[in-house]
């Protein structure tokens, strides 16, 4: 069988089981190929309500995310939502990881206003906003060949309530496109998921 440490190194291994004991005998490495993608993803998520972050850190940590922000923007529910939750946010993170077998773990940054994540678009190649007023085109007949030469990209994932007219507008001025996910309105913590597996396909990682 194989067994996969924390570092993200997979060992060709043999379980022994006595009783209520296991013991693993490890043998050789096993070359897994890359594991981490060549294209660094950000997501920045609109904090949602209840635990549905947890839910979104660990599964795009799963589909390759390199980072997080956690964002709060206008339609935010709470005004203090979320501080007490970044170390928790970064645990989950953390074990996601290595149960998904990365070599490297996600940061989860601190939460940031939306003028703040305007501010960081300098640090990106490209930064996109899906947003369900966008022109439709498909994800697949463009984006592959519009992040030919980008390695980090950042994409901004709305609340509940979605972003703003105005938001949008200055996502768009500070160097964001807006684009589109398709006919149907996803639901905030199913948006980042869908780019991640798109991208994992397209790029040949899935």
């Amino acid at each position: 069988m194989q067994i996969i440490d924390s570092a993200g190194t997979a060992f060709a291994a043999t379980l022994t089981v006595d009783n209520r004991s296991v013991i693993a005998e490890l043998n050789e490495t096993i070359d897994r190929g890359p594991v981490e993608s060549t294209l660094a993803i950000t997501i920045a998520q609109g904090i949602p309500k209840g635990q549905k972050m947890d839910l979104i850190i660990e599964k795009c940590t799963e589909l390759g995310a390199a980072a997080f922000i956690p964002v709060r923007s206008y339609r935010v529910v709470g005004e203090r939502t979320g501080e007490h939750k970044i170390e928790r946010w970064q645990r989950i993170a953390k074990s996601a990881a290595q149960q998904s077998g990365r070599t490297t773990i996600p940061n989860v940054a601190e939460i940031k206003s939306w003028s703040q994540l305007l501010a960081s678009f300098a640090n990106y190649d490209r930064v996109y906003l899906p947003w369900e007023l966008a022109e439709p085109a498909e994800l697949r007949t463009w984006l592959p060949a519009e992040l030919a030469g980008a390695h980090r990209v950042l994409f901004i994932i709305g609340p509940e309530g979605g972003i703003t007219a105005d938001e949008v507008a200055l996502a768009r001025t500070a160097g964001a496109t807006p684009i589109s996910l398709g006919r149907r309105i996803l639901r905030t913590e199913t948006a980042g998921l869908a780019i991640l597996s798109v991208l994992a396909y397209v790029r040949g990682e899935m």
